[in-house]
């Protein structure tokens, strides 16, 4: 099912959380909304699932106005970060609730529910417990068991909010790939929400980076790290430095001395990710910085670099065998591997 978001707008009072949204998703994409609190991406898919209403704007599922559809209507599969489960109810009657209590002319029949629930819990891996509770289930097994319920009731789109939050990072890990796997299985339109990026990079097909209530910029997860378009979207995503610098006759120079690296404005912000530097001997065309702390990050060497007057810090990712002990390091930006905000 495609879904299509046209000049989306959700003011709370006199506050904006959403403004101007426009967002096509193509039928069985997964799609990550990515943003910090408050970037808008959860009120995004309550107003996709029915829940929240637009003060502006449509919604779309295929050709069909969904934005006038009430909740049921529009078949969604909705996954929240705390799972939400029936506590009185066991694994298989949580899963087939959402069945069970449509109206009859719309009612598989009783064999046919308890089957499609049966293999919906072999593909969630939960075969042999469909008789215990919530509360006999590890947190991971628990949204299993929300995410068999949501499918159960072939959801047109299906919906998830923070669905791993609640998980430590270990479990968090195991759960991403296996939903992956299953979204290639069931080939379900997915959109869930997610303030780790990590989380967002590994998963999706393509991203959404949201802030302040608006689209920063969608694309694919190589596409959002290697061309971020907004210092926003660089400094989220993944580690960054920046450096305010200034340019003269085609250099970039900082604090008073070119660094090695070209571009014709007069002003602007320079980014670049700690892994992408170079350890160099010293001379012109670098930076040079005393470090002022040094720490090991399972394969590499984290050193934190004080390059003088304007500027408190940058962290710079080394090989740990390249990672000198001096007091001083000099480094070199690699070819391509910056980019410069002009004006920021």
């Amino acid at each position: 099912m495609e879904v299509r978001v046209e000049s989306l707008r959700k003011e709370f009072g006199r506050f904006p959380a959403l403004v101007d949204v426009t967002l096509d998703i193509l039928s069985g994409e997964l799609i990550a909304l990515l943003g910090p609190s408050g970037s808008g991406k959860t009120t995004l898919l309550r107003l996709i699932a029915g829940l929240e209403s637009p003060t502006e704007g449509m919604i779309f599922f295929g050709d069909e106005v969904a934005s006038k559809r009430t909740v049921q209507e529009r078949n969604i599969g909705f996954v929240f970060q705390h799972y939400a489960l029936f506590r009185h109810m066991t694994v298989l009657d949580n899963v087939t609730f959402g069945l069970k209590v449509r109206p009859a002319n719309r009612r598989p029949p009783a064999a046919e529910i308890r089957r499609r629930a049966l293999d919906l819990i072999d593909l969630v891996q939960l075969s042999g417990l469909e008789k215990r509770y919530p509360a006999q289930l590890s947190g991971g097994q628990r949204q299993r068991v929300a995410l068999a319920r949501a499918m159960a009731v072939e959801p047109s789109v299906l919906l998830l909010d923070e669905p791993f939050g609640a998980l430590d990072a270990q479990v968090r890990k195991e759960l991403r790939r296996w939903l992956r796997e299953i979204h290639d299985r069931t080939g379900y339109t997915t959109l869930f929400v997610t303030h780790d990026q990590e989380e967002a990079l590994e998963l999706a097909d393509r991203v959404v980076v949201m802030s302040k209530g608006a689209i920063e910029q969608v694309g694919t997860p190589d596409e959002i790290y290697d061309h971020p378009v907004s210092p926003f979207v660089y400094g989220f995503i993944g580690q960054s430095n920046c450096l305010n610098v200034t340019l003269a006759n085609g250099e970039i120079w900082f604090e008073g001395r070119p660094i090695g690296l070209r571009a014709a404005n007069e002003q602007a912000t320079l980014f670049f990710r700690p892994h992408d530097v170079e350890l160099i001997e010293g001379g012109s065309g670098c930076l040079a910085g005393r470090v002022t702390a040094s720490r090991r990050v399972a394969g590499t060497r984290h050193l934190e670099l004080d390059l003088g007057k304007t500027q408190s810090s940058i962290e710079v990712e080394l090989p740990p065998e390249l990672a000198s002990s001096a007091d001083r390091t000099c480094i070199a930006l690699r070819p391509t591997k910056w980019k410069l905000f002009c004006g920021e």
